[in-house]
């Protein structure tokens, strides 16, 4: 059997044991700073060393067809009128063509940042899309 690479549109998103549906999932993403330092006696060369700093991680992206029914994001992003945010561990799988996970996404801590509508056009022909962006405090990544 070959070792073919994976397509990206077999996978799940979820928090708190129940699986969301979402047309899109971007921002898994990662960064480590890095830190530079150069002092006068450093003769020979005129580049700093450099070393690990902070790591970064941006914004994560989701985005699902709106429902009538479903206003799940908009109350996450408003805290039901709390003062305080409501913060959850996501996990994103990408699936095989069996429907079983192959790389699992652990995004801990997460919570919205903004939600934004879909684009309404009197002549459009597409499903309205509404997006939740999330901040969070570190992403890991397994292969199942």
């Amino acid at each position: 059997m070959a070792n073919y690479p994976l397509p990206v549109f077999h996978f799940t998103v979820s928090w708190g044991g129940d699986n969301i549906g979402f047309s899109e999932v971007s921002g898994l993403s990662q960064e480590l700073q890095a830190i530079e330092y150069r002092d006068g006696l450093m003769s020979g060369t005129t580049l700093p060393l450099k070393r690990p700093g902070l790591k970064k991680a941006g914004n994560i992206t989701l985005k699902r067809g709106i429902a009538p029914t479903n206003s799940d994001l908009y109350n996450w992003l408003n805290n039901h009128g709390q003062p305080n945010v409501e913060r959850r561990d996501l996990i994103i799988s990408l699936l095989n063509d069996e429907g079983n996970p192959v790389f699992v996404w652990t995004i801990s801590q997460a919570w919205p940042v903004k939600l934004e509508g879909p684009g309404l056009k009197a002549s459009g022909n597409d499903i309205a899309i509404e997006s939740v962006d999330l901040v969070h405090e570190g992403i890991t990544l397994k292969p199942a």
